[in-house]
């Protein structure tokens, strides 16, 4: 997969969040987004996922815009807002009923994905009595468990424990070893060094430059 982001400008009323965006993105790499709160690292991931559509410019997906045509959004994993999980279900019931929108029901895989992500003792707990960092966990296993090629992901380790943060790193580089594209932002300049093949800096809703690794 190759991504492209050409010229990309979003303006909401009299404001410029994303400001003449250019990125080309591939399939094997880990890309991080590094900037302060409000810098525009979740609007870029909003436009990519088509959340928002540009004033300008276009998002190209193997040559195919997926701003002005038809795109299968199910090849796109996302973690950026909640995605509305039922708190009166527990996480295998949560997941299941995400999953079943596109597929046949597969409780035991559901149960691999759960494990996979660290959920394999907690699944059967409400969704209302998950602290932030299992929240954290059901959405990184719904952005992950249909085989997406694009993984977004926004502030991914937000509210886990260490061991659970070195998990999610274990995910993200198998992940990359089975060539999906993968997108991070984050605030944690040290988080993306790790992990990413390179770092892009964004302020303003510019891309400013990139970090050396």
């Amino acid at each position: 997969m190759i991504l492209e982001v050409k010229k990309y400008t979003k303006k909401i009323k009299d404001k410029t969040v994303l400001d003449n965006v250019n990125l080309t993105l591939k399939s094997g790499n880990i890309y991080g987004f590094y900037g302060r709160n409000g810098s525009g690292k979740t609007m870029l991931f909003r436009a990519i996922a088509t959340l928002i559509f540009p004033t300008e410019g276009d998002i190209i997906i193997d040559k195919k815009s997926i701003v002005t045509e038809d795109y299968d959004l199910r090849k796109i994993g996302l973690l950026l807002e909640d995605p509305g999980f039922y708190p009166h279900l527990n996480g295998l019931e949560n997941l299941s009923m995400l999953y079943e929108i596109n597929h046949d029901r597969d409780i035991e895989y559901m149960k691999k994905i759960l494990k996979k992500v660290g959920l394999e003792e907690d699944y059967k707990k409400k969704y209302k009595e998950y602290s932030l960092g299992m929240k954290q966990k059901l959405r990184l296993a719904q952005a992950i468990m249909e085989n997406q090629e694009l993984i977004i992901l926004d502030e991914p380790t937000n509210g886990l424990d260490e061991a659970s943060v070195e998990n999610v790193y274990k995910i993200l580089l198998q992940l990359k070893k089975e060539n999906k594209l993968i997108l991070i932002a984050s605030h944690n300049k040290d988080d993306l060094k790790l992990l990413c093949d390179k770092i892009f800096k964004i302020d303003n809703g510019r891309i400013t430059g990139d970090i050396k690794l």
